[in-house]
């Protein structure tokens, strides 16, 4: 099964899923960047995050390429924010033809707020197969057994 782990992470949590993803699959791996890639950290990551959340902004993307026709699985990843998925995620989703009745998995990585970010991602997604959903708290913050013990049993999952 052909698949791509397609995914964007500002501070590395989605960034290492997404690699152990690469690694269990053998999937190709994309990572979504924004046109504006200043580092914000502290209080200003929040602020400028934060109202891209609330002002349903998407931010424009650099070019991936990437051909979602050509896979048989896509797995998609974003940090969750405010509740939500990631907006450049978003801006992803509307600027990429993702094809009806594809197969999908989604991922999201939280602290612990995971809010209906799920939900949300779904409902981008309508029109497609939603195969598995998994959210990881904290990626970085664990221990990498722990981590990948829960991305092995997500891929076990993913692949039965």
């Amino acid at each position: 099964m052909k698949t791509a782990v397609i995914y964007y992470s500002l501070d590395g949590n989605c960034r290492l899923v997404a690699q152990m993803l690469r690694e269990e699959l053998g999937a190709d791996l994309f990572s979504i960047e924004t046109l504006d890639s200043k580092k914000r950290k502290g209080l200003s990551k929040f602020v400028w995050g934060g109202r891209m959340v609330f002002t349903h902004k998407e931010p424009p993307l650099k070019p991936l390429t990437v051909d979602p026709a050509s896979y048989d699985l896509l797995i998609l990843g974003a940090p969750v924010w405010a509740g939500s998925p990631a907006p450049p995620m978003m801006s992803f989703l509307a600027q990429e033809a993702i094809p009806a009745k594809k197969r999908l998995a989604l991922f999201c990585c939280h602290m612990g707020g995971m809010g209906k970010a799920l939900e949300t991602f779904k409902s981008r997604l309508a029109g497609n197969e939603i195969v598995s959903t998994k959210d990881f708290i904290s990626p970085e913050k664990q221990t990498a057994e722990n981590l990948q013990a829960a991305v092995k049993e997500w891929t076990l999952a993913l692949k039965g």
